[in-house]
């Protein structure tokens, strides 16, 4: 995968509900729900569903600490 894959599935699912699973520093896993809603060059936006709003990096997909779970 590089990083213009990363940025087509970004794409390809923004205003769409999705799941994502992240995994953080120490092998801690989050599991959340939300829409992408915003895509900058280097970020995107998450919002949750609680109102929350998370940002990642495309190199979060490209090194598989992000999964979109469609």
């Amino acid at each position: 995968m590089t990083i213009g894959m990363a940025k087509k599935e970004v794409l390809n699912n923004k205003g769409k509900k999705c799941s994502f699973i992240f995994r953080g520093s120490r092998n801690q896993v989050e599991e959340f729900s939300g829409v992408i809603t915003e895509i900058y060059p280097a970020i995107f936006i998450i919002k949750l569903e609680e109102g929350r709003v998370k940002s990642f990096s495309y190199s979060d997909i490209l090194i598989n600490n992000l999964k979109i779970i469609n």
